[in-house]
């Protein structure tokens, strides 16, 4: 099943949300959930896709999809997925209707220490000081 092509939904969440909630604050994280997943059932992940409140009809979720470029949509989890989609619901519908799985990776959120936090904090408060993250 390598030839099944992953596109990423990752949440955007605001930067104040990292002390009540780092996973979703954590694009980085999210992704790495989602590609860790995929590779383990041997898909290639070909798009990633940020996303805070987005429409479920939005153009920008559509695109690869409609050029034959995408297969599965993924998020890390429902939470995740919550965050990025103004309604899970009608977007599922939407996936359905157009014949594109809907996944959620579901694996283990990591802990976040106050240094991992100070991590996820400083790489998102200085992307053009650069910082690359490291």
């Amino acid at each position: 099943m390598d030839d099944v092509r992953v596109a990423v939904i990752a949440s955007l969440t605001p930067l104040e949300e990292l002390d009540s909630d780092p996973f979703l604050v954590d694009t980085r994280g999210q992704q790495a959930m989602c590609a860790r997943w995929a590779a383990d059932k041997g898909y290639a992940v070909t798009r990633q896709l940020l996303c805070y409140g987005m429409r479920p009809d939005h153009r920008a979720l559509w695109a690869d999809v409609d050029a034959g470029a995408v297969d599965l949509f993924l998020a890390a989890n429902e939470r995740v997925l919550a965050r990025a989609l103004t309604s899970v619901r009608e977007f599922s519908a939407e996936c359905e209707r157009r014949g594109v799985r809907l996944e959620t990776a579901g694996l283990d959120e990591p802990a976040y220490s106050a240094a991992a936090k100070a991590a996820v904090h400083r790489r998102l408060s200085m992307p053009t000081a650069g910082y690359d993250g490291c």
